[in-house]
């Protein structure tokens, strides 16, 4: 039945679930609402407006987006961590939509420095959101609780809805009436979201849950100001930091010296591996035997995971631009919207590969992880075979048939769901507990990385020309010939994982 009940313990149930994970469910649709449909308009906003002049607008389109997404998800280490030590849950989620929100509304106004200042607000705000509502949705849960995973289920056909709607209403307003009326739906997108949130505050939906988690450092004055304001006041004045990073786009040096063609956040991003992989080497030489052999497992989980997530995210990119010059549309969507098919694939596979793994299951044939991320990643390669091959059906405009595109997104979605939901519950079960909030920081960095390869590899694909109208047969090859590639790096890297497998199920020992 639809209407509120009440548990054993006096907490409003919906449909059998805790009620606030409905708020919740809301306020994440919303807010991926939000960002989906900036992003949807974001690669071609900055190639036909920000950098329009430029000869070269593809290659620093393709910088700033890889920093963007980076600094994105690298923020969320950041964000969860002020989160569990000083504000809790219910603050950093609010702090975050109000600086996204913020974000989304700047950029909106037609002008290159509130260009960078919008993204920012967004990298800092999406470091306190994106973290602490998942786990909030798990706070509603206790420990054994049956209900959580379907709770996560519908927490995410959440996500995924507001991935879908995003970049069909955004990417319509934005191409149809201008850019910014797409960029100000997206912010009030997110304003719907915050309300939703707000709401089941008021009406105490969560009971107790995301408070700060200790009052006296909450209430605790850092020159004069307590912390609950000293901190909200330290993010938005690192939106101008944060900007400035990404307005420093341009290689150091100009690709003439020893640093070749990185700029500041590619090298920011090098040092933080590179400490990190120091890090990892001394844990795992301490670990005993049994722990570092899942130690090792976990973190091979996280490259490949980098790795088709680095393949994956040209959908914002590369594939978008490809879409706008070279796929025949014929009304059927413009560019940005085709960013929906994604999330349109995964909302109507997600149940019935799920039903699969079950089915599969019970007659002890559910391959193990190794097996899935193998088979992941090959679905990867396969998704860009199929759009290499979209050459062949070309016009003599150079315009290739809409359904090479939509098969690409059927299958690498296809992929995404063999990989993605398996990776994190296995990152939490082969990490000692002792520092598995680490490894789920490594997990939020793997995404950061993910964007470096979108970066280097839109920038290989990038077409140098002026004109805002170039496509056709001007850009057919340099994408048809890139996307090819991009497919035998997947398809060996899947070859790998799979001729690897039955030692990797070794490393996992017990973890399935």
């Amino acid at each position: 039945m639809s209407k509120s009940i009440l548990t054993e313990q006096g907490e409003p149930e919906l449909f059998g679930h805790p009620k606030g994970l409905f708020y919740l469910f809301f306020a994440e649709l919303w807010e991926r609402f939000s960002f989906y449909g900036m992003r949807a308009l974001l690669m071609l906003y900055m190639v036909n407006e920000i950098f329009q002049a430029l000869a070269e607008r593809d290659t620093a389109a393709a910088a700033v987006y890889a920093s963007y997404g980076s600094l994105v998800y690298a923020s969320t280490v950041i964000g969860g961590r002020i989160s569990d030590k000083i504000l809790g849950m219910r603050s950093s989620i609010f702090l975050g939509g109000v600086l996204m929100a913020l974000g989304h509304f700047v950029l909106a106004i037609e002008n290159d420095v509130a260009f960078f200042l919008a993204l920012a607000f967004i990298v800092v705000g999406n470091g306190f959101f994106k973290p602490n509502i998942s786990t909030f949705v798990g706070s509603l849960y206790k420990d054994g609780d049956r209900r959580k995973d379907s709770g996560f289920t519908i927490f995410y056909m959440g996500i995924n809805i507001g991935g879908f709607a995003a970049p069909l209403l955004c990417g319509w307003l934005g191409e149809t009436y201008g850019w910014h009326y797409g960029f100000g739906l997206a912010g009030i997108g997110m304003l719907t979201g915050l309300l939703f949130f707000w709401s089941g505050i008021k009406k105490n939906v969560f009971g107790d849950r995301g408070m700060p988690p200790n009052k006296e450092i909450y209430e605790k004055k850092i020159l004069g100001i307590p912390q609950k304001t000293f901190v909200p006041i330290v993010a938005f004045l690192a939106a101008p930091v944060v900007a400035l990073m990404l307005a420093s786009y341009k290689d150091i040096g100009g690709g003439d010296t020893f640093l070749g063609d990185q700029n500041v956040v590619n090298l920011l991003f090098k040092l933080i591996g590179v400490g990190v992989l120091i890090f990892m080497t001394y844990v795992i030489i301490k670990s005993k035997p049994d722990e570092r052999k899942k130690l090792i497992m976990a973190v091979l989980i996280t490259f490949f995971m980098t790795l088709f997530w680095g393949f994956h995210e040209l959908s914002g990119s590369v594939i978008t631009l490809f879409a706008d010059r070279n796929v025949a549309l014929d009304g059927i969507m413009n560019a940005s919207q085709t960013n929906s098919l994604n999330s349109l694939v995964i909302i109507v596979l997600s149940i019935p590969i799920s039903l699969l793994w079950a089915y599969l299951s019970k007659k002890n044939l559910n391959p193990r992880t190794p097996y899935k991320f193998g088979l992941g990643l090959l679905l990867a390669g396969l998704s860009f075979y199929i759009l290499s091959l979209s050459g062949g059906s070309a016009d003599e405009n150079g315009m290739v048939p809409f359904a090479y595109l939509f098969i690409m997104y059927v299958v690498i979605s296809i992929g995404e769901l063999f990989m993605s939901p398996v990776g994190l519950s296995k990152i939490t079960d082969l990490s000692p507990q002792r520092i598995v909030a680490f490894m789920m920081g490594i997990w939020f960095l793997s995404s950061a990385y993910a964007f470096q390869i979108v970066g280097f590899i839109s920038k290989q694909l990038a077409v140098e020309s002026t004109d805002v109208n170039v496509g056709g047969l001007q850009t057919l090859a340099i994408y048809t010939d890139g996307f090819g590639l991009i497919a035998k790096y997947a398809l060996g890297a899947g070859l790998v994982v799979l001729i690897f497998s039955p030692l990797m199920k070794k490393l996992m020992g017990n973890v399935h």
